[in-house]
This record gives C-alpha cells, sequence and structure tokens, in this order.
C-alpha cells in the first residue's frame, strides 16, 4: 500500500527533525568526541595563503598536525566569512551595535575555524578563541598613480592611524562587511568617506584587483594580505598607511569545546618549540616577522 501524502509528510519531517538534531549535536563534539569519532573537520577560507584552495596554507599545515596530535583524522571544510560562524556553530551571528545574538538553527559542518581568523570583540561573545597564531593589522592601500601620499609613520601608532584616516576625506573606500575589513571595525562608518561594499563574493583576494580596475580611490587589506599582493601587483599599489592596532589572528572553537582548544594551545607551544612554527610562517609569508618583531619575539621566547 503506497504512504498517503500525509504520512510521507510526517516521515519527512521526522528526518529532516532527526538531521536538525545531529547538526546541533555535531555544534557541542569537544576533544574525547572528536577523538572517539576519529575525524576533525577544520572549516577554512581560502583567503591570503592561509587556506590556499588547494589543499595546502599556513593554517591547513597547522591544523592537520593537530589532527595527528590528537590521534584523528583530518578534513578540510570550505566555507566564507558570511557563513563560517554558522558553519561552526549552527547559528547565524545578529549584531545590533555592540550586542550580538545567536538565530536559526542551521547544519554544523566543522569542528573549529583556522583561517587567518581575527579576534574581535564581538566574535568572542560567542566563540571560544585559541592563543594568537598569527599578527595583523589592517592597512589602508591606493593604487601606485595615486596622488596620496603614505605617511611617514611614526613610533606613536594611534596618531598614524589618525593620520591615515584624515587622508582618505570623502574619497571613495572598498570595504567588505562582515570581514576583518568591515569599516565598522574601525570607526569608519557615519562619517564623510565614501563607503563601496564589494559584494559580488565573499572572497577578500578579489579587493585589489577591484580597486585596480577603478572601483574606488582606496582599499583595506590586512597585513598577511598585503604581503602577498604588494609581491603579486609589484609597482601597482602602494601602503597608505595603518587603519587599526596590530591585531591577533587565533582558531575558533564553540563555547561548549573547551578541551579541544586547550588541546590546540598545549600543541602550539610544541610546535612553536620544535620549529614547525617558523618553518610555515616563513613558507607562507616570507618576511612576515619584519612587520611584527614584536609578536615573534614573544611568541618564540614564551615557547621556550
Amino acid at each position: 500500500m503506497k504512504p498517503t501524502a500525509g504520512t510521507r509528510l510526517f516521515i519527512f519531517a521526522l528526518v529532516a527533525a532527526a538531521l536538525l538534531i545531529s547538526g546541533m549535536q555535531s555544534a557541542l563534539a569537544d576533544l574525547k568526541d572528536i577523538q572517539a569519532k576519529g575525524e576533525l573537520r577544520h572549516i577554512g577560507i581560502r583567503y591570503a595563503n592561509f587556506v590556499t584552495g588547494a589543499g595546502d596554507g599556513f593554517d591547513v599545515e597547522l591544523t592537520q598536525g593537530f589532527a595527528n596530535h590528537i590521534g584523528v583524522k583530518y578534513k578540510l571544510v570550505y566555507s566564507d566569512f558570511y557563513n563560517v560562524i554558522r558553519d561552526l556553530l549552527g547559528k547565524d551571528v545578529v549584531r545590533q551595535g555592540n550586542d550580538v545574538s545567536l538565530s536559526g538553527n542551521f547544519p554544523v559542518t566543522g569542528d573549529m575555524i583556522a583561517t587567518g581568523f581575527t579576534v574581535l570583540p564581538w566574535r568572542e561573545k560567542v566563540l571560544l578563541y585559541s592563543t594568537p597564531t598569527f599578527p595583523s593589522q589592517v592597512l589602508l592601500v591606493a593604487r601606485a598613480e595615486s596622488p596620496v601620499r603614505p605617511i611617514k609613520g611614526s613610533d606613536n601608532l594611534p596618531q598614524d592611524i589618525i593620520e591615515t584616516k584624515q587622508l582618505i576625506g570623502d574619497k571613495s573606500l572598498l570595504v567588505m562587511e562582515r570581514t576583518c575589513l568591515d569599516p565598522g571595525n574601525y570607526g569608519l562608518k557615519g562619517t564623510s568617506i565614501n563607503l563601496h561594499a564589494y559584494t559580488r563574493s565573499t572572497n577578500i583576494n578579489e579587493m585589489v584587483p577591484a580597486l585596480l580596475a577603478g572601483e574606488a580611490e582606496f582599499t583595506l587589506l590586512d597585513v598577511p594580505d598585503a604581503v602577498l599582493d604588494l609581491q603579486k601587483w609589484a609597482g601597482r599599489i602602494k601602503v597608505i598607511g595603518p587603519i587599526s592596532e596590530e591585531q591577533i589572528l587565533a582558531a575558533a572553537f564553540p563555547k561548549t569545546s573547551p578541551e579541544l582548544r586547550d588541546a590546540f594551545d598545549a600543541y602550539l607551544v610544541k610546535v612553536r618549540s620544535d620549529g614547525t612554527y617558523d618553518r610555515l610562517a616563513q613558507k607562507y609569508y616570507p618576511g612576515i616577522e619584519n612587520w611584527f618583531p614584536t609578536f615573534f619575539q614573544k611568541y618564540k621566547a614564551t615557547s621556550k
């Protein structure tokens, strides 16, 4: 006897509910659960050599080593900056000013985020961060032929940031919201600046090509991306000055996974001590220690 339409609908609802519960339970996976399952799912975004999209990258190799360290298989799951927290928590992040809330129910696709992920106050409200994995800073970048000259720079970073922002004036600035290049993170909204939100994709790697195509007079880049783009687009772009204080990047975990985060922190101490970390940093970001000597000296010293 064929099932009735009502019976089929009921069965479908049961299956959907089971899948939803399964996805929500995945968000609760801590270290022992992942070891029992035998697989660590790494959520990554194709971005600035942290995750190249070719199966390697700084954070890919770092997390592969972590999976081996805790005795499980490794799996890379791709995401983007708009959905990465949803993919980890199974919830959408809703920001209203300084308030952050979670809403909805979505499939959980990974156990941790490692992708050049900036530590931001609003993100800390919903995520557990590891100790720092990499340094960063947001810069103002222009085409090489721009009449705006780079600031001279000084030992007073807050004053350098003010001077850089003043150079933007009412000119156009290409930004990408809900990422580390969101103008709201740096006091650039509600000013005379002509903000152009890049919306064709969530790929930060497209910002410089859009700048070179004349879509705006300036754009924002963080240092890891700028290190690569200054080589790739040599002679075509220039750094005007800093937009932010120095920032830190870190791996992120659900707040229900403290043991997994702690295991990752212990792993970071190990790879900093045995030289693995320095090797990866130089492989994917040659010369990065010259941008952030204090960071690399601090974490090399504390790893002994």
